[in-house]
């Protein structure tokens, strides 16, 4: 493949853009090699260990960690944006009809676009940096509501209007399951939320920067992510690495089931990732905040991360393979009452604020992205055949 710096000098990269920089940026990095990542000049698991989500929202946004008034400020101010426009509450009915069969992370595509007109959201490329930053907290602010309201509007039942005296995750489980959750599944969900907020230049993300370079929306350049992110390659793997474990069922299947797949050369979900070569760092952290709570799906899931390991060595030496995100995801939110159907979608209720940062950092450059492609087709130019 190629693309060119310009017309005249192709450059020839990898398939995919593997390992492609194509920008410059102050939100992030993934150190693979080091099995490390970061959010601006912070470890994002020591992050999600000890901080809550509003403060690692005003990290991204606005560049610093809030003091104890800024904290409060931002949490009130985003907690009042939750609450969805009368017009955009009265369509989505209509949108959770329609998206039955796809899911709520489909209907969410149709509703931002809703959420964007009924707002007046005016292009990036029209707006000062304030205004920008306004759209972004609105837009992602009302992520959760429309999530669980989608999903609770397909199963008949009516949504639950968003509370402001809760944080984030614990009024994202509230509007999902009608009651207040228990403080150590808030925290649990607040943990893995924080986690999962950015995560360098994914395809979801690059796909909000590229919409947001050609200076269109906040809704647009948000509703292109979560295309991107509804892929089973990118964001749709959680609720089937814990599909693997329901198919082992028990601990003394482990070994058979791993082997069959192994020696057949099929993937085995919930292990491996394209940058990590060791061990995922949200993986690790998941399965501690897993073990906090215990029971024979942790064990399960522990026993087969270690036996996929191990018999990896064994009939594959030289390849590693680790969990990666997915795997501990499935499992935390599982025993925190989250529906499958609802785990990609919790995802985005935490990838909406990082898409949000990048947003508004791609809006500061003024130049579009646009790669070019290699033609490989029939060599032109051929008459074009006269109609008889």
């Amino acid at each position: 493949m190629s693309i060119s710096r310009a017309a005249s000098t192709p450059v020839e990269v990898p398939r995919g853009l593997a390992g492609v920089v194509v920008t410059d940026t102050e939100l992030g990095d993934v150190r693979g090699l080091e099995g490390f990542y970061h959010y601006r000049e912070y470890s994002a698991v020591e992050l999600a260990l000890t901080r809550g989500f509003e403060d690692v929202w005003h990290l991204m946004v606005h560049g610093a960690l809030p003091d104890p008034a800024q904290r409060s400020a931002f949490a009130a101010r985003t907690a009042a944006l939750r609450r969805l426009p009368d017009d955009v509450r009265a369509a989505l009915p209509a949108v959770a009809t329609a998206s039955g069969r796809s899911g709520p992370l489909s209907g969410l595509r149709t509703a931002l676009s809703l959420l964007g007109a009924s707002k007046g959201f005016r292009p990036v490329y029209d707006i000062d940096a304030d205004r920008r930053r306004e759209d972004t907290l609105a837009a992602a602010a009302v992520v959760p509501t429309l999530l669980t309201a989608l999903y609770r509007l397909g199963r008949g039942l009516r949504p639950v209007e968003p509370r402001e005296d809760l944080p984030y995750a614990a009024n994202y489980l509230y509007m999902l399951t009608g009651s207040e959750p228990d403080e150590a599944h808030a925290r649990a969900i607040e943990q893995y939320l924080i986690s999962t907020i950015d995560h360098g230049f994914n395809a979801s993300t690059f796909t909000a920067r590229v919409i947001t370079s050609t200076g269109a929306d906040v809704a647009a350049a948000l509703v292109g992510a979560v295309g991107a992110l509804s892929g089973p390659l990118h964001g749709g793997a959680p609720s089937r690495a814990l599909d693997t474990l329901d198919a082992i069922g028990t601990p003394d299947r482990v070994d058979a089931w791993i082997r069959a797949r192994v020696l057949a050369g099929e993937r085995i979900i919930g292990f491996g990732h394209p940058v990590y070569r060791t061990e995922d760092p949200r993986s690790r952290m998941l399965r501690g905040i897993a073990q906090r709570f215990g029971g024979g799906l942790v064990d399960l899931a522990v026993e087969v991360e270690r036996r996929v390991e191990a018999i990896l060595a064994e009939l594959k030496p030289g390849r590693e393979l680790h969990t990666n995100v997915e795997f501990y995801a499935g499992v935390v939110m599982e025993l925190c009452g989250v529906p499958r159907e609802m785990f990609t979608p919790t995802f985005a209720t935490a990838r909406v604020v990082g898409w949000s940062a990048n947003i508004l950092e791609q809006a500061q450059d003024p130049k579009i992205i646009r790669p070019a492609a290699r033609y490989v087709g029939p060599v032109p130019p051929v008459a074009v055949p006269t109609v008889a």
